[in-house]
This record gives structure tokens, C-alpha cells and sequence, in this order.
């Protein structure tokens, strides 16, 4: 399965937030474990990597950090194409179709539903 070490991105409409991530990585075998007191929510995988969806500490909206991205090592080059395909299917915008970007390295990226930049990739 693709994991995560730790990651957080922040989110104004948590509730959509919530619901598209609650699919997303369910598909990866990542569960909710924890509602945030800032009306979001963190996420555990098996293999013990944590992912947040959250309001801003400092309450102010969030923001999409301009070159910052994210990403989810996964098994093999099927998992990253079913891992962007679900984000496509649950809203998120394609920024770069599953492919090798050099040889035996394959990305696929994708923006979430507030702008936030992740990606599904695999080495070798």
C-alpha cells in the first residue's frame, strides 16, 4: 500500500475536505483517527504514516504554498494510476497524468479540493 510519513494540508471548507480525503486514502487503507479541534481531521496508515486535513493554527484561511507538494510512495505503477484516477473521480484537478518523468521513476500529480498539490509516485 502507498504510505506517508507526515504530512498536513490546511482547508476552508472542511467538511468537503473531509469527505474527499475520507475516500481518497481510504483507498489507500488510511483511516481517520483523530477529529482535530480545529474541525478537521487526522489520518493514520498501516504502516504508521500520518496525514492531516486541517484549519490554520492561526485561524487565518488557508493558503496553497506555491511549490509546496506532498506525496504517497506507492506499491506499484497501478496503485499510483488508481490513486490519481480517485482523486480525478472525487473532484481533485489533474496537474500531470500518471507517467515516467525519467528512467523508472513514474509520478502522477493532482490538486486537492482547495489547491493543495499531492502526488502518487514509485521508484523502480
Amino acid at each position: 500500500m502507498a504510505k506517508v510519513s507526515y504530512m498536513t494540508v490546511g482547508s476552508n471548507k472542511l467538511e468537503e475536505a473531509k469527505a474527499f480525503y475520507d475516500a481518497l486514502l481510504g483507498s489507500i487503507g488510511m483511516k481517520g483517527m483523530y477529529e482535530h479541534p480545529s474541525g478537521g481531521r487526522l489520518y493514520r496508515g498501516k504502516d504508521g504514516g500520518l496525514f492531516g486535513v486541517l484549519g490554520p493554527h492561526d485561524g487565518n484561511p488557508a493558503c496553497v504554498g506555491n511549490g509546496t507538494m506532498g506525496g504517497f510512495d506507492c506499491e506499484s505503477r497501478e496503485e499510483v494510476d488508481a490513486f490519481h484516477a480517485k482523486a480525478i473521480a472525487l473532484g481533485g484537478r489533474c496537474e500531470g497524468a500518471p507517467g515516467e518523468r525519467m528512467p523508472g521513476v513514474y509520478f502522477a500529480y493532482f490538486r486537492d479540493l482547495d489547491g493543495n498539490k499531492l502526488c502518487g509516485y514509485k521508484f523502480g
